[in-house]
Order: C-alpha cells, then structure tokens, then sequence
C-alpha cells in the first residue's frame, strides 16, 4: 500500500478546518481534555485525515484516533464505520469510539478509557 501522501492530505485541509469549526459540544467537550498534551503528555490533533476519512482526534506517536459519535452512528452507520475502521488498521491505527452522551455526562470515565490505550501497562497512572 502506497502511505505517501496519506495522512493529513492538503487537499482536504478546509473540509476539515470546517468541521473544527462546526464540532459539536462532545467533541469540544473531549477536546478540552485531549489538547496540548493534557492526557498523559501525548499531543492529538482534531480533524486528521487518513486518506478517505478524518478522524475527530488522533495521536500519531501511538496511532491512536478517537471518535465522538452522534445519533448519526446508529445501525445505518455501522458498515461505513466497520469499513473505515479496517481501512485505518491497516495503517496500525487502533479507533476507540465514545457516544457522544457518554462523554458529556461520563467525561471522567470516557478519559479512563482513553489512558488505558495510552499509557503502558507497565507504567503507573500519575
């Protein structure tokens, strides 16, 4: 598989400014905990491309992309984002993926979840 000019393709760089701006209150919600190395020391970014799909927030050091998912994900979604999601392995990309009511009235435990793909088993939570 060609990587070359996969990640964070230029030509999509407005769809996603777009949709930062457009984020629903989860994903600001998440972002609020995720930016500028707060969890954990790692650095995420919002809206990243991989080829066909933007990722709401992934971290390339662990190649780690996390999804807020809306009403919309309900069982209509499901094959494009089962699709997606092998897509991205194929990449070595694992995708956790949140509801976005979980993370609005569960922030805590949704930031659990997430450190868990984070942080090595052998290395203690601060």
């Amino acid at each position: 598989m060609n990587k070359k000019f996969v990640f964070n393709k230029s030509s999509v760089k407005i769809h996603r400014r777009d949709l930062r701006k457009a984020s629903t209150d989860a994903e600001r919600k998440l972002w609020s905990k995720l930016r500028n190395r707060q969890l954990a020391g790692v650095k995420f970014f919002r809206q990243y491309s991989v080829g066909p799909y933007i990722l709401d927030f992934y971290c390339p050091a662990i190649r780690l992309g996390i999804e807020a998912d809306g009403s919309q994900h309900d069982i209509s979604q499901k094959e494009h984002d089962t699709k997606r999601t092998c897509y991205l392995e194929q990449f070595n990309i694992n995708i956790l993926r949140f509801w976005d009511n979980d993370i609005l009235k569960n922030t805590d435990g949704v930031i659990l979840k997430i450190l868990e793909h984070i942080t090595p088993p052998n290395l203690p939570l601060n």
